[in-house]
Protein backbone atom coordinates (compact mmCIF):
# COMPACT_ATOMS: atom_id res chain seq x y z
CA UNK A 1 0.00 0.00 0.00
CA UNK A 2 1.35 3.56 -0.75
CA UNK A 3 1.50 4.90 3.20
CA UNK A 4 3.69 2.73 5.12
CA UNK A 5 2.85 5.09 8.16
CA UNK A 6 1.25 7.64 10.00
CA UNK A 7 4.34 9.47 10.70
CA UNK A 8 4.50 9.43 6.01
CA UNK A 9 2.99 12.97 6.51
CA UNK A 10 4.75 17.01 6.76
CA UNK A 11 6.20 17.48 10.51
CA UNK A 12 3.75 21.00 10.66
CA UNK A 13 0.97 18.78 10.72
CA UNK A 14 2.54 17.46 14.15
CA UNK A 15 3.04 20.99 15.13
CA UNK A 16 -0.95 22.45 14.39
CA UNK A 17 -2.12 19.21 15.87
CA UNK A 18 0.13 19.59 19.24
CA UNK A 19 -1.17 23.23 19.34
CA UNK A 20 -5.37 22.22 18.20
CA UNK A 21 -4.90 19.62 21.11
CA UNK A 22 -4.12 21.77 23.36
CA UNK A 23 -6.10 24.97 22.77
CA UNK A 24 -9.15 24.11 20.25
CA UNK A 25 -9.46 20.42 20.84
CA UNK A 26 -13.26 20.76 20.10
CA UNK A 27 -13.03 22.85 16.73
CA UNK A 28 -15.05 21.32 13.84
CA UNK A 29 -13.96 21.88 10.39
CA UNK A 30 -14.24 20.79 6.73
CA UNK A 31 -11.77 20.17 4.27
CA UNK A 32 -12.10 19.99 0.90
CA UNK A 33 -10.22 18.57 -2.35
CA UNK A 34 -9.52 20.29 -5.58
CA UNK A 35 -7.84 19.28 -8.84
CA UNK A 36 -6.53 22.20 -10.43
CA UNK A 37 -5.37 20.01 -13.39
CA UNK A 38 -7.81 20.38 -16.37
CA UNK A 39 -8.92 16.80 -18.23
CA UNK A 40 -7.56 14.50 -15.31
CA UNK A 41 -9.74 11.85 -14.94
CA UNK A 42 -9.47 10.53 -11.51
CA UNK A 43 -12.71 9.11 -11.00
CA UNK A 44 -11.94 5.99 -13.03
CA UNK A 45 -9.30 4.90 -10.36
CA UNK A 46 -11.91 5.52 -7.11
CA UNK A 47 -11.96 1.87 -6.24
CA UNK A 48 -8.54 1.98 -5.72
CA UNK A 49 -7.81 5.44 -3.96
CA UNK A 50 -10.74 4.31 -1.68
CA UNK A 51 -8.84 0.95 -0.85
CA UNK A 52 -6.00 3.04 0.23
CA UNK A 53 -7.91 5.39 2.32
CA UNK A 54 -9.08 2.42 4.55
CA UNK A 55 -5.75 0.99 4.81
CA UNK A 56 -4.34 4.43 5.84
CA UNK A 57 -7.13 4.51 8.40
CA UNK A 58 -6.28 1.25 9.69
CA UNK A 59 -2.54 2.72 10.93
CA UNK A 60 -1.52 3.23 14.14
CA UNK A 61 1.88 4.74 15.62
CA UNK A 62 4.26 2.08 16.38
CA UNK A 63 6.12 1.92 20.00
CA UNK A 64 9.47 2.86 17.81
CA UNK A 65 7.64 5.67 15.78
CA UNK A 66 6.46 7.40 19.65
CA UNK A 67 9.91 7.37 20.99
CA UNK A 68 11.09 9.09 17.97
CA UNK A 69 8.44 11.72 18.26
CA UNK A 70 8.87 12.21 22.17
CA UNK A 71 12.92 12.40 21.57
CA UNK A 72 11.76 15.93 18.86
CA UNK A 73 12.37 18.50 21.55
CA UNK A 74 8.95 21.00 20.80
CA UNK A 75 6.97 17.61 21.50
CA UNK A 76 5.25 17.54 24.83
CA UNK A 77 4.62 14.38 26.69
CA UNK A 78 0.67 14.46 26.69
CA UNK A 79 0.70 14.88 22.53
CA UNK A 80 2.82 12.04 22.31
CA UNK A 81 0.81 9.89 24.62
CA UNK A 82 -2.56 11.11 22.59
CA UNK A 83 -0.39 9.76 19.54
CA UNK A 84 -0.24 6.44 20.59
CA UNK A 85 -4.54 6.62 20.85
CA UNK A 86 -4.79 8.21 17.63
CA UNK A 87 -5.96 6.82 14.88
CA UNK A 88 -7.93 8.29 11.25
CA UNK A 89 -11.56 7.22 11.28
CA UNK A 90 -12.88 6.96 7.58
CA UNK A 91 -16.29 8.38 9.21
CA UNK A 92 -15.11 11.31 8.42
CA UNK A 93 -14.42 11.21 4.76
CA UNK A 94 -16.96 11.43 1.68
CA UNK A 95 -15.09 10.32 -1.52
CA UNK A 96 -17.79 10.04 -4.43
CA UNK A 97 -17.35 10.75 -8.09
CA UNK A 98 -18.54 14.44 -9.29
CA UNK A 99 -21.84 14.47 -10.86
CA UNK A 100 -21.62 17.62 -12.66
CA UNK A 101 -18.10 17.17 -14.32
CA UNK A 102 -16.97 13.93 -15.78
CA UNK A 103 -14.08 12.19 -14.70
CA UNK A 104 -13.55 14.51 -11.19
CA UNK A 105 -13.86 13.09 -8.13
CA UNK A 106 -15.59 14.83 -4.93
CA UNK A 107 -13.83 14.99 -1.99
CA UNK A 108 -14.30 16.17 1.57
CA UNK A 109 -13.38 15.57 5.18
CA UNK A 110 -15.40 16.92 7.71
CA UNK A 111 -15.07 16.37 11.64
CA UNK A 112 -13.18 17.52 14.46
CA UNK A 113 -10.31 19.78 13.32
CA UNK A 114 -7.72 17.43 16.21
CA UNK A 115 -9.05 14.13 14.32
CA UNK A 116 -9.21 15.00 10.57
CA UNK A 117 -6.13 17.58 10.58
CA UNK A 118 -3.79 14.14 9.44
CA UNK A 119 -5.58 13.59 6.04
CA UNK A 120 -5.05 16.23 3.97
CA UNK A 121 -0.98 15.06 2.74
CA UNK A 122 -1.56 11.50 2.98
CA UNK A 123 -4.86 11.88 0.68
CA UNK A 124 -3.03 13.55 -1.54
CA UNK A 125 -0.16 11.43 -1.80
CA UNK A 126 -2.69 8.60 -2.33
CA UNK A 127 -4.28 10.18 -5.36
CA UNK A 128 -1.13 11.26 -6.81
CA UNK A 129 0.50 7.89 -6.78
CA UNK A 130 -2.84 6.02 -7.94
CA UNK A 131 -2.82 8.43 -11.11
CA UNK A 132 0.95 8.18 -12.04
CA UNK A 133 0.59 3.74 -11.47
CA UNK A 134 -1.84 3.85 -13.51
CA UNK A 135 -1.21 6.44 -16.45
CA UNK A 136 2.63 6.20 -16.43
CA UNK A 137 5.65 3.74 -16.30
CA UNK A 138 8.07 5.20 -13.95
CA UNK A 139 11.59 6.05 -15.43
CA UNK A 140 13.91 6.01 -11.97
CA UNK A 141 17.13 6.29 -14.28
CA UNK A 142 15.77 9.61 -16.07
CA UNK A 143 14.95 10.99 -12.42
CA UNK A 144 18.42 9.88 -11.10
CA UNK A 145 20.07 11.88 -14.16
CA UNK A 146 17.86 15.07 -13.81
CA UNK A 147 18.75 14.99 -10.10
CA UNK A 148 21.87 14.30 -10.65
CA UNK A 149 22.10 17.47 -12.67
CA UNK A 150 20.06 19.34 -10.18
CA UNK A 151 22.37 18.75 -7.42
CA UNK A 152 25.99 19.14 -9.51
CA UNK A 153 24.30 22.63 -10.09
CA UNK A 154 24.17 23.65 -7.18
CA UNK A 155 26.88 21.85 -5.23
CA UNK A 156 29.39 23.13 -8.33
CA UNK A 157 28.56 26.63 -8.85
CA UNK A 158 31.02 28.59 -7.30
CA UNK A 159 29.84 31.15 -4.65
CA UNK A 160 26.34 28.98 -3.22
CA UNK A 161 28.50 26.56 -0.97
CA UNK A 162 26.52 27.84 2.14
CA UNK A 163 22.82 27.99 -0.07
CA UNK A 164 20.83 25.21 1.39
CA UNK A 165 17.74 23.54 1.00
CA UNK A 166 15.01 20.36 2.50
CA UNK A 167 12.66 18.19 0.81
CA UNK A 168 9.13 19.73 0.84
CA UNK A 169 8.03 16.97 -1.49
CA UNK A 170 5.58 14.77 0.05
CA UNK A 171 2.24 15.59 -1.21
CA UNK A 172 3.08 15.96 -4.52
CA UNK A 173 5.35 13.05 -5.00
CA UNK A 174 5.32 10.76 -8.09
CA UNK A 175 5.60 8.03 -5.54
CA UNK A 176 6.78 6.24 -2.20
CA UNK A 177 9.33 4.32 -3.52
CA UNK A 178 10.99 7.57 -5.48
CA UNK A 179 10.79 9.26 -2.66
CA UNK A 180 12.25 7.25 -0.92
CA UNK A 181 14.77 6.42 -3.10
CA UNK A 182 15.75 9.62 -4.12
CA UNK A 183 16.07 11.29 -0.35
CA UNK A 184 19.74 9.65 0.17
CA UNK A 185 20.87 10.38 -3.34
CA UNK A 186 19.68 13.85 -2.89
CA UNK A 187 21.28 13.76 0.98
CA UNK A 188 25.29 12.25 -0.73
CA UNK A 189 25.42 14.38 -3.60
CA UNK A 190 24.88 17.72 -1.63
CA UNK A 191 26.38 17.06 1.73
CA UNK A 192 25.75 20.21 4.10
CA UNK A 193 23.77 21.43 1.75
CA UNK A 194 20.92 19.24 1.87
CA UNK A 195 19.44 19.87 5.75
CA UNK A 196 16.67 17.70 5.70
CA UNK A 197 13.01 16.72 4.83
CA UNK A 198 9.43 17.87 6.01
CA UNK A 199 8.61 14.48 5.92
CA UNK A 200 8.61 12.74 9.60
CA UNK A 201 9.27 9.16 8.84
CA UNK A 202 12.25 9.60 6.31
CA UNK A 203 13.66 11.94 8.78
CA UNK A 204 12.99 8.83 11.10
CA UNK A 205 14.45 6.21 8.40
CA UNK A 206 17.29 8.02 7.30
CA UNK A 207 18.41 10.08 10.38
CA UNK A 208 17.55 13.43 8.82
CA UNK A 209 16.17 16.64 10.32
CA UNK A 210 12.72 17.11 9.78
CA UNK A 211 11.27 20.75 8.66
CA UNK A 212 7.87 22.40 9.18
CA UNK A 213 6.19 24.98 11.34
CA UNK A 214 2.82 26.05 10.51
CA UNK A 215 0.32 25.59 7.49
CA UNK A 216 -2.33 28.21 5.83
CA UNK A 217 -5.05 26.33 7.53
CA UNK A 218 -3.55 27.29 11.53
CA UNK A 219 -4.29 31.10 10.53
CA UNK A 220 -7.90 30.37 8.33
CA UNK A 221 -9.10 28.60 11.61
CA UNK A 222 -8.73 31.76 13.53
CA UNK A 223 -11.12 33.30 10.93
CA UNK A 224 -13.92 31.27 12.83
CA UNK A 225 -12.21 31.08 16.35
CA UNK A 226 -12.44 34.26 17.32
CA UNK A 227 -12.24 36.64 18.58
CA UNK A 228 -12.65 38.92 15.88
CA UNK A 229 -12.32 38.22 12.34
CA UNK A 230 -9.85 41.45 11.89
CA UNK A 231 -8.07 39.99 14.84
CA UNK A 232 -7.91 36.69 13.51
CA UNK A 233 -3.96 36.31 12.41
CA UNK A 234 -3.29 38.02 15.53
CA UNK A 235 -4.91 35.55 17.57
CA UNK A 236 -3.11 32.62 16.00
CA UNK A 237 0.35 34.03 16.12
CA UNK A 238 -0.02 34.59 19.72
CA UNK A 239 -1.91 31.34 20.04
CA UNK A 240 1.03 30.02 18.31
CA UNK A 241 3.56 31.59 20.83
CA UNK A 242 1.40 30.35 23.96
CA UNK A 243 2.05 26.72 22.88
CA UNK A 244 5.84 26.83 21.16
CA UNK A 245 7.30 29.97 22.94
CA UNK A 246 9.67 31.06 21.17
CA UNK A 247 10.24 27.74 19.24
CA UNK A 248 9.38 26.86 16.09
CA UNK A 249 9.50 30.88 15.33
CA UNK A 250 8.78 31.01 11.19
CA UNK A 251 5.44 32.63 10.65
CA UNK A 252 3.44 32.55 7.45
CA UNK A 253 2.46 35.66 5.82
CA UNK A 254 0.04 35.29 3.14
CA UNK A 255 -3.18 34.06 4.54
CA UNK A 256 -5.00 37.12 3.66
CA UNK A 257 -1.58 38.98 1.72
CA UNK A 258 1.06 40.68 2.55
CA UNK A 259 -0.20 44.11 3.20
CA UNK A 260 -3.00 42.70 5.57
CA UNK A 261 0.18 40.54 7.65
CA UNK A 262 2.37 43.21 8.02
CA UNK A 263 -0.08 45.46 9.66
CA UNK A 264 -0.62 42.69 12.52
CA UNK A 265 3.33 41.46 12.26
CA UNK A 266 4.05 44.29 14.80
CA UNK A 267 7.61 44.82 16.40
CA UNK A 268 6.71 41.93 19.22
CA UNK A 269 5.84 39.85 16.77
CA UNK A 270 8.97 40.65 14.73
CA UNK A 271 11.29 40.58 17.48
CA UNK A 272 9.84 37.49 18.79
CA UNK A 273 9.81 35.23 15.63
CA UNK A 274 12.41 33.65 14.12
CA UNK A 275 11.72 34.48 10.15
CA UNK A 276 8.76 34.37 8.01
CA UNK A 277 7.57 32.25 4.81
CA UNK A 278 6.68 32.86 1.57
CA UNK A 279 4.30 30.90 -0.26
CA UNK A 280 2.76 32.94 -2.97
CA UNK A 281 3.37 36.23 -4.85
CA UNK A 282 6.48 37.88 -6.53
CA UNK A 283 9.48 36.09 -3.76
CA UNK A 284 11.89 38.76 -4.65
CA UNK A 285 9.46 41.77 -3.61
CA UNK A 286 8.32 39.59 -0.69
CA UNK A 287 11.77 39.53 0.82
CA UNK A 288 12.40 43.38 -0.02
CA UNK A 289 8.98 44.34 1.73
CA UNK A 290 9.57 42.06 4.57
CA UNK A 291 13.44 43.07 5.39
CA UNK A 292 12.13 46.64 5.33
CA UNK A 293 9.92 45.67 7.44
CA UNK A 294 11.82 44.38 10.30
CA UNK A 295 13.99 47.26 9.81
CA UNK A 296 11.02 49.70 10.48
CA UNK A 297 10.25 47.62 13.47
CA UNK A 298 13.78 47.67 14.91
CA UNK A 299 14.28 43.93 14.15
CA UNK A 300 18.09 43.78 12.76
CA UNK A 301 17.19 41.83 8.93
CA UNK A 302 20.07 39.95 9.41
CA UNK A 303 19.30 38.16 11.96
CA UNK A 304 16.01 36.89 10.26
CA UNK A 305 15.04 34.34 8.35
CA UNK A 306 13.09 34.24 5.22
CA UNK A 307 12.28 30.69 4.22
CA UNK A 308 11.31 30.34 0.21
CA UNK A 309 8.64 27.13 -0.68
CA UNK A 310 6.32 28.56 -3.74
CA UNK A 311 6.85 26.34 -6.34
CA UNK A 312 10.78 26.74 -5.97
CA UNK A 313 13.48 24.91 -8.60
CA UNK A 314 16.90 24.86 -8.05
CA UNK A 315 17.68 27.48 -10.63
CA UNK A 316 15.00 29.76 -8.67
CA UNK A 317 16.63 28.87 -5.54
CA UNK A 318 20.11 30.17 -6.47
CA UNK A 319 18.91 33.36 -8.07
CA UNK A 320 17.15 33.55 -4.91
CA UNK A 321 19.81 33.35 -2.36
CA UNK A 322 22.23 35.35 -4.92
CA UNK A 323 20.05 37.86 -4.33
CA UNK A 324 19.21 37.90 -0.95
CA UNK A 325 22.53 36.46 0.67
CA UNK A 326 24.04 38.91 2.18
CA UNK A 327 21.43 40.63 3.57
CA UNK A 328 18.92 37.94 5.74
CA UNK A 329 19.47 34.24 6.70
CA UNK A 330 17.83 32.22 3.64
CA UNK A 331 16.16 28.66 3.58
CA UNK A 332 14.52 27.41 0.30
CA UNK A 333 11.90 24.24 0.71
CA UNK A 334 11.84 22.46 -2.78
CA UNK A 335 8.90 20.14 -3.63
CA UNK A 336 7.88 18.80 -6.67
CA UNK A 337 10.78 19.84 -8.75
CA UNK A 338 12.74 17.13 -6.63
CA UNK A 339 10.05 14.34 -6.06
CA UNK A 340 8.38 14.57 -9.24
CA UNK A 341 10.78 15.09 -12.30
CA UNK A 342 10.39 11.57 -13.55
CA UNK A 343 9.27 12.13 -17.05
CA UNK A 344 5.16 12.70 -16.75
CA UNK A 345 3.75 16.00 -15.51
CA UNK A 346 2.73 16.81 -12.34
CA UNK A 347 -0.63 17.17 -10.97
CA UNK A 348 -2.17 20.09 -9.20
CA UNK A 349 -3.83 19.12 -6.67
CA UNK A 350 -4.75 20.61 -3.28
CA UNK A 351 -6.70 19.92 -0.16
CA UNK A 352 -7.83 23.33 1.60
CA UNK A 353 -9.66 24.27 4.70
CA UNK A 354 -13.17 25.74 3.70
CA UNK A 355 -14.98 25.91 6.97
CA UNK A 356 -14.27 26.01 10.89
CA UNK A 357 -17.68 25.71 13.26
CA UNK A 358 -19.80 26.04 10.55
CA UNK A 359 -18.55 29.26 8.91
CA UNK A 360 -16.45 29.29 5.83
CA UNK A 361 -13.15 30.53 6.14
CA UNK A 362 -10.81 31.35 2.83
CA UNK A 363 -6.75 32.44 2.17
CA UNK A 364 -6.69 35.48 0.36
CA UNK A 365 -3.36 34.51 -1.59
CA UNK A 366 -0.47 36.73 -3.29
CA UNK A 367 -1.27 34.65 -5.67
CA UNK A 368 -3.72 34.84 -8.72
CA UNK A 369 -5.70 31.21 -8.19
CA UNK A 370 -5.01 29.73 -5.16
CA UNK A 371 -7.28 31.44 -3.27
CA UNK A 372 -10.01 28.46 -2.19
CA UNK A 373 -13.46 29.21 -0.93
CA UNK A 374 -16.89 28.14 -1.76
CA UNK A 375 -18.81 31.30 -0.27
CA UNK A 376 -17.92 34.27 -2.83
CA UNK A 377 -19.98 36.46 -0.04
CA UNK A 378 -17.42 35.65 2.68
CA UNK A 379 -14.63 36.39 0.07
CA UNK A 380 -15.58 39.58 -0.19
CA UNK A 381 -16.38 40.40 3.63
CA UNK A 382 -12.74 39.44 4.39
CA UNK A 383 -11.63 41.51 1.86
CA UNK A 384 -13.29 44.42 3.33
CA UNK A 385 -12.79 43.60 7.08
CA UNK A 386 -9.13 43.22 6.65
CA UNK A 387 -9.06 46.92 4.09
CA UNK A 388 -7.99 45.03 1.17
CA UNK A 389 -9.15 45.91 -2.71
CA UNK A 390 -12.45 44.12 -4.09
CA UNK A 391 -11.20 41.31 -6.47
CA UNK A 392 -10.79 42.07 -9.97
Amino acid sequence: MIIPSLLDTDLYKFTMMQAVLHQHPGAIVQYRFKCRTPGIDLARHLDQISAEIDHLCSLRFAADELDYMRRLRFVKPDFADFLGLFHLDRKYIDLRASTSVPGEIELDITGPWLHTIMFEVPLLAIINEVWFRNTSTPDFAEGERRLRAKTALLRDTPGFGNCRIADYGTRRRYSHDWHAHMLPLLRDALGAQYVGTSNVHFARLYGMTPHGTMAHEYLQAFQALGPRLRDSQVAALESWAREYRGDLGIALSDVVGLDAFLRDFDMYFCKLFDGVRHDSGDPFAWGDRMLAHFKANRADPSSKILVFSDGLNIEKVMRLYDYFRDRCQVAFGVGTHLTNDLGPTPLNIVIKMVRCNGQPVAKLSDSPGKSMCDDPGYLAYLRQVFGLPPAP
